[in-house]
């Protein structure tokens, strides 16, 4: 999806002045976020490249097919991250490629020092099963489900 590293890109921009950031941008665009596209393309990949189907997906993360291929087409946005760890969840993403996503719709990444956070990464690393036992673990640990 990228070729360039970010620390690469930081240190270049570190050098730009701001009269010059639509050069910037224009020598590097095909390097740069740009929303929901790259969430959607970036999604598509990887269900493409695990062989999944996006209705077993959905069926599997607790998410209606129509809203959760909305979500995957930009037709419809969410400010929920729980939704979106859901469907990597289910999706069996990896908890890289679940940090990516996060970032790619941007929405926060999971973050260690947050409880919740840790054990989600924890049902991410170890996958006790499936969503229904990530909730578990959540509300075992006084923690809101996904």
């Amino acid at each position: 999806m990228y070729n360039k590293k970010t620390n690469e890109l930081e240190k270049k921009l570190e050098s730009v002045h701001p009269s010059g950031i639509k050069d910037f941008v224009a020598d590097n665009e095909e390097e740069l976020m740009t929303g929901y596209r790259d969430f959607m393309n970036y999604m598509n990949e990887l269900f493409k490249q695990k062989k999944l189907l996006k209705k077993d997906v959905f069926l599997d993360a607790d998410i209606s097919l129509g809203y959760g291929s909305k979500l995957l087409t930009g037709e419809k946005n969410t400010r929920s991250r729980d939704i979106i760890l859901r469907i990597c969840y289910a999706a069996g993403f990896s908890l890289e490629e679940t940090q990516r996503a996060l970032k790619l719709y941007p929405l926060d990444i999971l973050y260690v020092r947050n409880k919740r956070d840790a054990l989600i990464m924890a049902c991410f690393n170890n996958r006790p099963g499936d969503i229904f036992d990530l909730n578990d673990v959540l509300e075992s640990n006084g923690e809101e489900p996904l």
